[in-house]
Order: C-alpha cells, then sequence, then structure tokens
C-alpha cells in the first residue's frame, strides 16, 4: 500500500456510502487472454474513468509486455467535488489508493468527482498504484523497497506511454532525490529501521527516495555492464514468469533477481541501502548519464558517453 494523504481518508471513507453508487458498474478488459475486471462505484463519470484505466492499464504493460497476473481487478469510486471547473492543475484528483494482494489483486482508487481524463492521466497515483503489482510482495517488511520501486515505476511508466518527456521524467527525479536529502529526520539512522517505524513516526521522503535511489542504480548497473542485454524491466520479466503467483519476501525475490541475472547486485546492493543512514547521493551518477542540473533544473546532454544509455530508460523494452 502506498503512502495514504490522510487529509483525503476521513472524505474517502464518509462518502461511501452514499456519494456512490452501492453496486458497481463491471466491465471486463481482455488484453491476449489476460482479464482486467473494472469496477466503477460510480453516478456519472463513468466514461472518463473508464478512458483513463485503459491509459492506466495499458501502461503498465510497458515494462515486460503483458500485466503482472492473468485475472486482477481495478475498484474505483468518486468523491468530493462533481463540478469539473472547481478542479485545476493544484487539486490532487486521486487522493487516495491502496493495493490488497490476493488469489485477484485488487486496486482501489478514490478519484474527484468531474476529473477528466487528461487530468486523471496526469496523475501520478495511478501508475504507482499500479506498478506495486510488477512484484510478487505481500507486504512483509522493507517497506523502502516495495515504494521505492513504485516510486521509480510511476516515472517510467508515464515517460513511456507519453505522459512524459524525457527531460520531465529526470526533472521528476531530481526533484524526488532533492526531497528525499532534505528530509534528515533520521540521518544517523540504517534505513531498515527508519522503514520500519515509517508509520509511527514519518521519514517517508527518505524512505522512498532511497528505495528509487536504490533501483535507479540497480538499473543502471545492469544496462551499463551488460551492454544494455539486461535491465530492471528483463529481470522482473523474469521474476514474473517464474513467481507471478508466490508470496515472497523482499530476501526471497533479492535472491531470486540474483540467480536469474547471474549476478550479485541485487543483494549487494539491498545489504548496503537497507543500513545506509542518509540517502546516497544522486549526483555523480547523473552526471554519467549526461543529466546537468542548472538552477534546479535538468537539461539533457546528448554528446555525453552516457546520454544513449539514459535514453534507454525512457523506451518501453
Amino acid at each position: 500500500m502506498s503512502h495514504i494523504r490522510c487529509r483525503w481518508l476521513a472524505i474517502a471513507l464518509l462518502c461511501l456510502p452514499p456519494c456512490a453508487p452501492s453496486a458497481a458498474n463491471t466491465v471486463e478488459i481482455d488484453r491476449n487472454g489476460q482479464v482486467l475486471e473494472l469496477q466503477i462505484y460510480a453516478a456519472d463519470a463513468q466514461a472518463s474513468i473508464r478512458r483513463w484505466a485503459d491509459h492506466v492499464a495499458d501502461a503498465l504493460t510497458l515494462v515486460y509486455g503483458h500485466w503482472p497476473r492473468d485475472r486482477w481487478r481495478m475498484r474505483v469510486y468518486t468523491i468530493g467535488t462533481a463540478d469539473a471547473r472547481e478542479l485545476d492543475s493544484s487539486r490532487d484528483v486521486i487522493p487516495w489508493a491502496q493495493v490488497n494482494r490476493g488469489t485477484v489483486d485488487t486496486v482501489t482508487f478514490y478519484v474527484l468527482a468531474g476529473a477528466s481524463t487528461e487530468q486523471l492521466n496526469a496523475n501520478w497515483t495511478g501508475y504507482h498504484e499500479l506498478a506495486h503489482l510488477l512484484i510478487p510482495y505481500r507486504g512483509w517488511g522493507d517497506m523502502w523497497f516495495s515504494e521505492g520501486l513504485a516510486s521509480y515505476y510511476q516515472n517510467l511508466l508515464q515517460v513511456r506511454a507519453g505522459q512524459l518527456s524525457e527531460q520531465q521524467m529526470w526533472q521528476k527525479l531530481y526533484e524526488g532525490f532533492e526531497r528525499g536529502l532534505a528530509d534528515t529526520a533520521f540521518d544517523g539512522i540504517p534505513l531498515s529501521r527508519v522503514s520500519r517505524n515509517l508509520r509511527q513516526n514519518g521519514g517517508y521522503m527518505r524512505v522512498y527516495w532511497s528505495g528509487v535511489r536504490y533501483f535507479l542504480d540497480i538499473d543502471h548497473r545492469l544496462r551499463q555492464e551488460s551492454g544494455g542485454a539486461q535491465s530492471l524491466d528483463t529481470s522482473l520479466t523474469d521474476l514474473n514468469a517464474c513467481c507471478a503467483d508466490k508470496s515472497m519476501s523482499v530476501p526471497q525475490m533479492v535472491e531470486r533477481l540474483d540467480a536469474l541475472t547471474n549476478t550479485t547486485v541485487f543483494s549487494a546492493e539491498y545489504q548496503r541501502y537497507r543500513s545506509s543512514t542518509t540517502l546516497p547521493d544522486y549526483r555523480a551518477l547523473f552526471v554519467s548519464l549526461g543529466l546537468i542540473i542548472l538552477d534546479g533544473k535538468i537539461e539533457l546532454a546528448d554528446n555525453t558517453p552516457g546520454a544513449r544509455l539514459r535514453s534507454g530508460f525512457a523506451i518501453a523494452p
């Protein structure tokens, strides 16, 4: 489950019922024999929600070419304003969402009534929540790992789906790492402990962006050391092929990913990150990828040795 934005939680719970119909409008979306069960609990906005659900569900295929499970579910409720004119770019049109893993994995969203398909498509939450399905994780510790993966892929999925440019993707990663570095309240404490006590004590930016840094590091090393033959995408594809129906802890996944890639990169970096006492700096890696930071803005240097490697992150396998 992703971090619940608490200011909206009471609204979401109070609005069901009667804010949304008690019965869902259910459709089954078939992609090459895999089925998404889409349940929409809304008096109106059926068409805009359906278009958005199609968009983010298709974005999820841009990692290993198909959905993570043969059958899964999206459940969508509407809350709040029903006047699209009241919505602007500063409003979070998907204020709450969560993932429930089970026989049928279910991702539940609460969206603002009146939000357009374009506003929903532009919101990061849909990509983040669906990205959780990329690993067979069942919530056993190491939240930094699962949330880092979802936060990393929310950006990759958006650029691959045409929602962001490559520059915008790296800008968002840059801004996230800066937020993580600014979250210094628990510096000096191992990431594993901060992550374990996250809901009680806070430290969300440190935890989430340490996880993003781990996966960016892994992805970069796999691409670089294999000449592009391996990546985080290919590793997760292989993990899904062997283990989609399993319930795995993070150490179990890390061990299997090492075996699948014939490396020790996942486990070595796992141990290094979970014992880290601050967010590892990202700037040297950015420089190696031809990313220039000028006054808080990312510029892409295309005439550098790392530029070709960098461009691969934005492209679906």
